[in-house]
């Protein structure tokens, strides 16, 4: 336990899901002051005592690049400041989709910027569905990989028995089993081929479809092009209603016209990155992520288990 007790500041990428964090553990944000130059070099203060301090730092590292920027110059500012433990709260890890080198002479960026953070003086960071779980392994530093099927399965509980999960590749049938386990039903995997970023194709659906209910489960959506072919690929095989729950909603370019014009019945998406504003849709529900992050710091500080809230079926 960190004796001097703790405090939880907030960058700009999200200040709504951090006050909601904050809301839920009793105590207000910190005080910190973010500035930029007229060059747009950015610039941080803290505004209160953080000496001996837990410092929690609420900070998604969505695009554009200056939010991971953001995150790093405010830990080595706490870090300076002589806060006891920095701890990264990252709801949405930017950059995971780069973690290997899949090609010659690419960068595995997810690595550069796990390098970035723990230089910059993280102690510990905290972050939902990466897009890769073995992005964890290129912290030296603690890391707790929280999982969102606890957050939207409740959703699907009382979904007519006939209801199955679906993977949309290969590399998310970890987290689709997940569901599976906790919801009771089956597990259908999509093979899909990627010919170029952010195109798919379905080549197969590994499993059966036919008059059930769909629940297809990702980590983000990007442009949805994965997602609404996935959808075509489920209805040309008999499945009658598909909902869809996905933790990270970049939502960019023609990602809202196409899920629009889909045929989900509904998409579920969480708070991770702000939903953007102005954006009306009967087709997509926002589900806030705030109390998981908010029980997965109040135990970090109290040096508690959280392994519960990372319950993900290991087999």
């Amino acid at each position: 336990m960190a004796t001097g007790g703790y405090k939880i500041f907030s960058g700009s990428s999200n200040r709504a899901l951090a006050e909601k964090i904050a809301a839920n553990l009793g105590e207000p944000l910190g005080l910190v002051e973010l500035k930029r130059f007229s060059d747009g070099e950015i610039w941080v203060k803290y505004l209160e005592n953080i000496r001996g301090l837990d410092v929690f730092i609420i900070q998604s590292t969505i695009p554009p690049s200056d939010n991971i920027l953001e995150l790093l110059i405010m830990i080595d500012a706490a870090k300076r400041s002589s806060a006891k433990r920095i701890t990264a709260v990252i709801p949405y890890f930017g950059y995971s989709r780069q973690d290997r080198k899949d090609q010659p002479r690419v960068s595995i960026t997810a690595k550069l910027v796990a390098n970035l953070i723990t230089v910059a003086g993280a102690d510990r960071v905290i972050t939902m569905d990466l897009h890769a779980a073995q992005i964890q392994g290129f912290f030296d530093i603690p890391f707790d990989h929280l999982y969102s099927s606890s957050l939207f399965s409740g959703l699907f509980r009382d979904v007519n028995k006939n209801l199955v999960v679906v993977s949309p590749d290969i590399g998310g049938i970890k987290l689709a089993r997940s569901y599976a386990k906790r919801l009771h039903c089956g597990l259908v995997v999509i093979d899909k081929r990627r010919p170029k970023q952010n195109l798919a194709e379905v080549v197969h659906i590994i499993g059966n479809v036919e008059n059930k209910d769909v629940l297809l489960v990702d980590d983000l959506v990007d442009t949805a092009g994965t997602l609404v072919s996935a959808i075509e690929a489920l209805k040309k095989n008999g499945a009658k209603n598909i909902y869809s729950s996905i933790t990270h909603p970049l939502l960019s370019g023609p990602a809202l016209d196409r899920i629009n014009k889909s045929e989900i019945t509904k998409l579920y998406v969480s708070d991770t990155i702000p939903f953007k504003a102005g954006v009306k849709t009967d087709k997509i529900s926002v589900i806030t992520a705030s109390e998981i992050f908010a029980e997965a710091i109040k135990r970090t500080h109290f040096n508690e288990s959280i392994s519960s809230l990372f319950d993900i079926d290991k087999g």
